[in-house]
């Protein structure tokens, strides 16, 4: 049985979040992990049993091509902007790849952490609409600031919810 964990990260924290979720889910699954952008939606999916998605929170959503530009400048002059993430990945997805187990995570700033909006709302949203069963609720991890560090505890929390993530695609798999 096979995960594979796509995740979008520009300061490094959703991919340090999406390697511990990896890890956790490597306790019972093969895994592969996709950072985008890549090049086609469905050979990142390919033949996986569970689709784990996950992206940072930008304004209350998914990244745009604008709050992308933001996070460049902020991290310095002649950082790179790339051209697409998580909500174009989305939108580019064929329903062919639904039918399949999914979860969604973002990371979001600790400060924000009551207000509404989320990367990982969005994107589960979504990923319904093209099919996909959500076995969990969307989870958010925190960041203590904008650009991070992770807040404490965090990367043990990521690899704690992979574990069960694994497990969870694991048994149900065993009573088909």
């Amino acid at each position: 049985m096979e995960a594979v964990v796509i995740y979008e990260s520009i300061f490094g924290n959703t991919g340090a979040i999406a390697q511990a979720i990896a890890d956790g889910l490597a306790q019972d699954l093969t895994v592969r992990t996709v950072q985008l952008p890549s090049h086609s939606p469905a050979d990142d999916v390919g033949a996986a049993d569970l689709v784990v998605l996950g992206g940072p929170t930008h304004a209350f959503g998914m990244s745009r091509r604008s709050t992308r530009e933001e996070a460049a400048h902020r991290q310095g002059h002649g950082h790179p902007v790339e051209a697409s993430g998580l909500r174009e990945w989305l939108e580019a997805l064929t329903d062919e790849a639904g039918g399949r187990s999914a979860c969604v995570f973002d990371t979001r700033a600790r400060s924000f952490r009551y207000l509404p909006g989320s990367a990982a709302g969005s994107a589960s949203r979504l990923m319904r609409e093209r099919g996909f069963h959500l076995i969990d609720e969307p989870r958010s991890f925190y960041v203590t600031d904008m650009e991070g560090p992770l807040a404490a505890g965090e990367i043990a929390r990521a690899k704690d919810w992979g574990a069960h993530l694994g497990k969870a695609v694991s048994l149900a798999r065993q009573h088909e």
